[in-house]
């Protein structure tokens, strides 16, 4: 059994990948051909929105954004304190400081009360400036834009939605990747729509911001590559990644978003009368990057964790540490508010097997085997083995 098992998800699209990537090579122009147009237009149909510029990975995407705002020394980024490094990385390697902020329990997103505390705790302080708030679309499902909205209005700052994992979620008929003033995704190749190596994306409905991303993701190019009128770096999706893309689109759009949700609806069935399983918001789609269970306490997660691994069933912790806690921020100043939600959720949670590819039978024996370790007699016995 696979965790996110690409080589099935291959077998199901070789033919089509295969001729994509063949043309390319007929083609020769893996750098800027013209399949990366194509992707990008069909992404910005997809997300609906006016523009999507392409970049080498999800977090050259973030660092473009945060280029474009000029964000740096003295500003305030808000990042929820449970999601992976780059979401901070990428503000302090701009020079900012990554402010955390707590997560909810239930949905694993950014907490509206503990974001509307950090801002007022910085303000109050006034040695940073409140500039960006980096809403996570954590597991597959768009954070609360309704009430982040509101708050980056009522303060004055911007919204990077970070849809990393987030691509293919939506809230009501609206898209994730629309809801930042600048939002971003990854095609790593275990996101729900991933390329066969590194790949990101920038997403805005902003003119002038969408001239900037362009330039600044080639040297800072003006009208061609030799007329550099900025500082820039070098960030660009290649043809066959572009090409690979195109074609998982199309199975994403088809079929592979409807069959992820089976496979999450028929774990939450099984599953939500013995563990906690993840809360969907009402109105609210996601595109399950991960299923992610919460266990009672660290030793029943590691417990099941080590149970599954015998019964050959792979499971992931995302994530086993606190942003706050990992020591490249430790001689930065960026808690302000309590965190204890998110130190509580890196103690109890572990993600379970999940891609549209899953059989029903392995659904099934996942659940099994989750259900029958949980049940007193198999805690039990292994307790006892222990002593």
């Amino acid at each position: 059994m696979q965790f996110r098992d690409l080589k099935k998800q291959y077998q199901f699209l070789a033919e089509d990948i295969n001729y994509a990537v063949q043309q390319v090579c007929i083609e020769s122009n893996f750098i800027s051909g013209n399949q990366v147009t194509e992707l990008e237009e069909r992404l910005e149909a997809y997300v609906k929105v006016r523009h999507c510029i392409t970049c080498g990975n999800g977090t050259d995407a973030l660092t473009l954004a945060l280029m474009v705002w000029g964000i740096g020394e003295g500003d305030a980024v808000f990042v929820p304190d449970f999601t992976f490094f780059a979401s901070g990385e990428t503000p302090a390697y701009a020079g900012a400081t990554p402010v955390f902020v707590d997560v909810e329990e239930d949905t694993f997103n950014i907490s509206a009360a503990s974001l509307e505390d950090a801002i007022i705790q910085v303000k109050k302080e006034g040695k940073l400036k409140p500039r960006v708030i980096v809403a996570v679309d954590l597991f597959g499902q768009p954070a609360d834009y309704l009430r982040i909205r509101e708050i980056a209005d009522k303060y004055g700052l911007f919204i990077l939605e970070d849809g990393a994992q987030g691509f293919g979620g939506r809230i009501g008929k609206r898209r994730a990747c629309s809801f930042g003033d600048i939002s971003t995704t990854s095609f790593f190749p275990a996101k729900p729509l991933g390329c066969y190596g590194d790949g990101g994306a920038v997403f805005t409905n902003n003119d002038e911001w969408a001239e900037l991303l362009r330039s600044y993701r080639i040297h800072g190019k003006g009208n061609d590559k030799y007329d550099n009128i900025r500082i820039g770096m070098n960030s660009r999706l290649d043809t066959l990644q572009a090409a690979v893309l195109q074609v998982k689109l199309k199975a994403f759009e088809e079929y592979e978003l409807e069959a992820v949700n089976k496979v999450a609806e028929h774990y939450t069935k099984e599953l939500e009368n013995v563990v906690k399983t993840p809360r969907i918001n009402e109105n609210f789609v996601s595109s399950w990057a991960q299923y992610s269970i919460l266990l009672k306490n660290q030793e029943e997660r590691d417990g099941l964790q080590r149970y599954l691994k015998e019964k050959e069933i792979p499971t992931m912790v995302y994530y086993p540490k606190p942003m706050s806690r990992q020591r490249a921020f430790q001689k930065m100043d960026c808690v302000k508010t309590d965190l204890s939600v998110t130190k509580d959720l890196c103690r109890r949670v572990l993600a379970l097997p999940m891609h549209p590819y899953m059989t029903e039978e392995d659904q099934q024996k996942v659940a099994t085997e989750v259900k029958r370790y949980l049940s007193e007699g198999v805690v039990n016995r292994r307790w006892e083995v222990h002593i």
